[in-house]
C-alpha cells in the first residue's frame, strides 16, 4: 500500500514522518503551492474596515502569515482588535496566531461545517459583520451560508492555490513505479485540490485501486458525484480533521475491515 500525501510541502513533513513510523510507505505530492495575491487598493479598504468586525475567520497558517503582514502594511495595530474575536478553522492555525498573542476559537470538526456550529456563528447574537482571511476559491459555502443569514462579510483573497508544476513529473513517476491492482491511498484535503488531483489523473490512467480520505461530510459528498458521473467504485474514507493520529487509526481500520 502507497500513501500520497497532498498537503503543501511546509505542512507534509510531519504527517509524512508519523505516517512512516507507523510502517506505511509514502510519496508526497503536493496538490496546492499557496502563492500570495499582492497588496492592491481592494485590500486596503479591506483593512480599514475591519475594527467594525465582530468576528475575524482564519483558514489557514498562510492566512495567519500574509494577513498579517498586510495588517502591518495597512498601518493597523493588533490592540485596535482587541474587540474582535478569532476563529480558526483548526488547531495549526490556531497555533499560529497563537504567536501574535491572540486566543482563537477552534470547531471539533475542522470544516465549513464545523465552524458554522460554533455558538458564536449559530446564535449570532451580536454578529453583524465577518472577515474572511482565506484563499482565492476557499470557503465559499461558509460565506454563502452566513451572507445568506444577514451577515455582512469581508472577503480577504490573501493568497491563491495553484497546482506546481514538479508535481506533475512526480506524479508520473508514481504512476509508472505502480504495480497492477495496488492499492493507493490519497489525502484529499479541500475541493482545490480534488480538482487538481482530477486532471493529474486526466493524463495518465493506471490499473490500480484508488482510496481516498477526504476531509469533511460535503467533501466526500463531492467526490462521490464525481466518481458516479464517471461510473466508477472507490473507496471513500471521511476524515473529521487532518492529525496525523486520526488518519492513520482510520487506515487502520479501514484495513481491518476489507
Amino acid at each position: 500500500m502507497l500513501f500520497i500525501n497532498t498537503r503543501p510541502e511546509d505542512r507534509a513533513v510531519s504527517l509524512t514522518q508519523a505516517l512512516s513510523n507507523a510502517g506505511y510507505e509514502v510519496a508526497n505530492l503536493p496538490l496546492l503551492e499557496l502563492v500570495d495575491e499582492p497588496w492592491s487598493d481592494a485590500l486596503q479598504q479591506l483593512y480599514q474596515q475591519l475594527e467594525q468586525v465582530q468576528v475575524i475567520v482564519v483558514v489557514s497558517p498562510t492566512a495567519v502569515d500574509v494577513g498579517m503582514r498586510y495588517l502591518q502594511r495597512a498601518g493597523i495595530h493588533l490592540d485596535q482588535l482587541i474587540h474582535i474575536q478569532w476563529i480558526a478553522v483548526g488547531q495549526t492555525t490556531a497555533q499560529a496566531l497563537a504567536k501574535f498573542h491572540i486566543r482563537a476559537v477552534v470547531p471539533e470538526v475542522e470544516t465549513s461545517e464545523g465552524m458554522l456550529e460554533l455558538p458564536i456563528l449559530k446564535q449570532q447574537k451580536n454578529v453583524q459583520k465577518i472577515a474572511f482571511w482565506r484563499g482565492l476559491g476557499g470557503r465559499q459555502f461558509m460565506m454563502q451560508q452566513l451572507q445568506q443569514q444577514g451577515v455582512v462579510v469581508l472577503n480577504f483573497v490573501l493568497y491563491r492555490r495553484e497546482c506546481p508544476v514538479a508535481s506533475q513529473t512526480q506524479f508520473v513517476n508514481i504512476c509508472a513505479k505502480a504495480s497492477s491492482g495496488q492499492q493507493i491511498v490519497v489525502l484529499i484535503t479541500s475541493e482545490a485540490s480534488w480538482n487538481n488531483w482530477q486532471q493529474l489523473c486526466e493524463k495518465k490512467i493506471i490499473d490500480v485501486e484508488w482510496i481516498y480520505l477526504v476531509l469533511g461530510e460535503r467533501l466526500r459528498k463531492i467526490v462521490e458525484h464525481t466518481q458516479s458521473k464517471l461510473s466508477k467504485t472507490v473507496n471513500i474514507i471521511q476524515l473529521e480533521s487532518l492529525s496525523a493520529l486520526e488518519i492513520i487509526q482510520r487506515m487502520k481500520d479501514w484495513q481491518g475491515n476489507v
